[in-house]
């Protein structure tokens, strides 16, 4: 099943790639890449690890009901789990730092992947909020409509995910206590119980949506995560000949991220180059010139946090056998 998995994320990665490049000048992209200021990757680079910095609060923020972790001691866990999304398809890396956290601070993995998802819902619905803020003050000229049904589309799922969260934060007991009824109507004893534990560590794991004052730390805090890295974005376009608003910007921040929910291969190739040259050729910019701009930008996401991500994992005595030995922790953490 995860080999079937494998090949349908690098099926949708050849399918984005091969729109990207429908009747691309590859030597135009190269000479586009050669002439760039690659001195303005700098400051993008110290933008985007300040944002990583931020995750890494809002994480500690949500973990706190758990256990307070100091900031210090959560980043690496948090940059490992970055590098690996990027080197492993289907968001790996998520498992991967609730299992460094599990070993290094005792927190179920449960309860830590209920954060993470939470996490992830916040993020795509502040990618949504990007698109709907950004669309009226830089109407996409050639647009007929469809940016918008998807977005909106996108929002319904993002809304009715948020949704449950909230409930299910709000009334654990109820829950629980419904899940308990229909294990004793539908399921045997020894598959009940492991899955009933396991509700129970994830139901936990959402008690930081239970406060009002919580929800809003997290979204504003997500806005400022993503605001940075649109910052990044303002500063690797001025290493090319072109410039669009800062709010084009975040519409394309907006429409990347989201694309690259979808299951790709490793590292969101396609995923994330796609959608981002097609936003940019919208407004008018040359499409080699668009291509070379992604790709140089997607590198620059890709590389330091991956490089520095190897650094604590070797620090931290992992290898890449981990990555699958914390699958098989989670699984064995929701049968055990």
């Amino acid at each position: 099943m995860k080999r079937i998995y494998f090949w349908i994320g690098v099926a949708i990665s050849a399918v984005f790639l091969w729109w990207a490049m429908r009747g691309l000048d590859l030597a135009a992209v190269w000479q586009d890449m050669q002439s760039a200021n690659y001195w303005w990757l700098l400051p993008g680079v110290a933008v985007y690890f300040v944002a990583v910095w931020a995750r890494t609060w809002r994480w500690d923020y949500m973990l706190r009901p758990l256990k307070h972790i100091p900031l210090r001691n959560l980043f690496p866990v948090v940059v490992i789990g970055y590098m690996g999304n990027n080197i492993y398809p289907f968001r790996a890396g998520e498992v991967l730092r609730s299992y460094v956290l599990r070993r290094r601070e005792a927190v179920p993995m449960g309860a830590s992947l209920a954060t993470v998802i939470v996490e992830r819902v916040f993020d795509g619905l502040v990618m949504l909020v990007f698109v709907f803020v950004a669309l009226p003050f830089t109407p996409i000229p050639g647009d007929d409509g469809s940016i918008r049904a998807i977005v909106i589309t996108a929002s319904v799922i993002f809304f009715v995910a948020m949704v449950v969260f909230f409930a299910l934060a709000a009334m654990p007991e109820r829950f629980y206590a419904l899940a308990e009824w229909l294990g004793d109507k539908f399921l045997p004893e020894r598959v009940k119980r492991p899955l009933l534990d396991f509700l129970q560590r994830f139901l936990t794991g959402l008690e930081s949506l239970r406060s009002f004052q919580n929800v809003l730390m997290i979204f504003f805090t997500s806005v400022v995560i993503w605001l940075l890295e649109t910052v990044k974005y303002w500063f690797v376009m001025h290493a090319f000949s072109f410039e669009v608003s800062f709010f084009a910007l975040m519409l394309m921040n907006g429409i990347v991220n989201l694309a690259t929910t979808l299951p790709s291969a490793p590292g969101y190739v396609g995923t994330f180059d796609g959608p981002g040259i097609a936003v940019l050729t919208l407004y008018g910019i040359e499409k080699g010139l668009a291509t070379a701009y992604t790709l140089v930008l997607h590198a620059a996401l890709w590389l330091p946090i991956t490089l520095l991500g190897g650094y604590y994992m070797l620090k931290e005595g992992l290898g890449w056998a981990d990555f699958g030995h914390a699958v098989e922790v989670a699984e064995q953490e929701a049968s055990a």
